[in-house]
C-alpha cells in the first residue's frame, strides 16, 4: 500500500461534511478534465472520488429523510 493510499484512508475516517466532500470531488474532476492526474495516481483518485460520492449521497439521503420527518411532524399538528 502506498503512502498516498494510507493518507486517503486516514482522511476518510475523519468526519467529512457534505461541502468538503463535494469540493474535494470537484477538485478531482477538474484534475481529471485537465489531465493533471498521472497514471500512478489515477487509481487512488478514482477510489477517493468513489468514497466522496458515497459520502455526498448518504448525507443528502439523511438530510432528505430528516426534512421529510419534520414536515410529517408539522402536518400532524393540524
Amino acid at each position: 500500500m502506498k503512502i498516498r493510499e494510507i493518507r486517503v484512508l486516514i482522511n476518510m475516517k475523519k468526519e467529512t461534511t457534505y461541502t468538503k466532500a463535494f469540493d474535494e470531488l470537484q477538485q478531482i474532476v477538474g484534475q481529471m478534465e485537465n489531465s493533471q492526474i498521472g497514471v500512478d495516481d489515477l487509481d487512488v483518485k478514482i477510489k477517493r472520488a468513489s468514497e466522496l460520492l458515497k459520502i455526498c449521497r448518504d448525507k443528502l439521503y439523511k438530510t432528505e429523510k430528516s426534512v421529510q420527518d419534520i414536515l410529517d411532524e408539522i402536518s400532524n399538528y393540524k
